[in-house]
């Protein structure tokens, strides 16, 4: 893979971070795309160290001028655009009839419309050489549901089926789609929904850990971010050139039952 171009977004922190940092050492250049300034820019000054080339572009996925001026400024550095790894995410727990509007407009709009906008204006890059790998960071969510993630779920659910009419489409340009569905991984995302699902499951934080999170699972851990990332540059290979459309779990046995 050395040599080829990767846009990344939510590269600046938890599992995107873990991507790039994994697609840099394979030789890929990486763009990292966030809201997270700060943390982007951090990421890329680390890469650059490293001796890996690398850009930091601020951007909201959500929206198609951002995502425009995100695939241009790709070309504009490297002239290319080989891989499109669709991470950026953010949670919010409610119950239905308590979701705000706007947090349901937020999470869809990054997570669904913002895979479908990256998708869109990355493509054309990738049809002209007659290849290209996308993989979308959906969750085992994306297969399974639990109360009060109406936004994330259906979000998630969403992405499986793009992932899936992507594949269909582009087959014949030796591109591929895919997604990965994680169980709980150890990020601040996931750190962060441990107090807000005590109080609506009335349970205590550790419950919450050990029962909610972990409690379905055969293997009752977390996953860490460089499990996920290690599918992800699997699926970048030449090696996983007959893979697509695919949904793959790495879910600890989550849905095994």
């Amino acid at each position: 893979m050395k040599g080829k171009v990767a846009i990344v977004t939510g590269g600046a922190s938890g599992i995107g971070l873990a991507i790039v940092e994994s697609l840099a050492r394979e030789g890929v250049n990486c763009v990292i795309a966030d809201l997270d300034a700060s943390g982007g820019e951090k990421a890329a000054a680390k890469l650059k160290e490293a001796g890996a080339e690398s850009l930091f572009v601020p951007a909201n996925v959500s929206q198609p001028g951002d995502v425009r001026h995100l695939v241009e400024a790709t070309m504009g550095r490297f002239g290319r655009l080989d891989i499109l790894v669709n991470n950026a995410g953010l949670q919010f727990v409610a119950p239905v009839v308590d979701f705000p509007e706007e947090r349901w407009d937020t999470l869809i709009g990054v997570m669904l419309t913002g895979t479908f906008l990256c998708c869109k204006y990355a493509l054309p890059h990738m049809i002209r050489q007659k290849w290209g790998r996308i993989i979308n960071i959906s969750s085992v969510h994306g297969k399974v549901a639990s109360p009060f993630k109406v936004a994330y779920i259906s979000a998630k659910h969403g992405m499986l089926g793009l992932t899936k009419v992507v594949a269909l489409e582009m087959g014949e340009n030796k591109i591929t789609c895919n997604a990965i569905c994680p169980a709980y991984v150890r990020t601040p995302l996931v750190e962060k929904q441990v107090a807000d699902q005590a109080r609506l499951n009335a349970v205590s934080e550790e419950d919450v850990i050990q029962k909610i999170m972990l409690g379905p699972a055969a293997i009752r851990r977390m996953l860490e971010p460089r499990e996920v990332a290690s599918l992800v540059v699997y699926l970048c290979s030449d090696d996983a050139a007959g893979i697509t459309g695919a949904a793959l779990d790495i879910d600890l046995g989550w849905t095994a039952r």
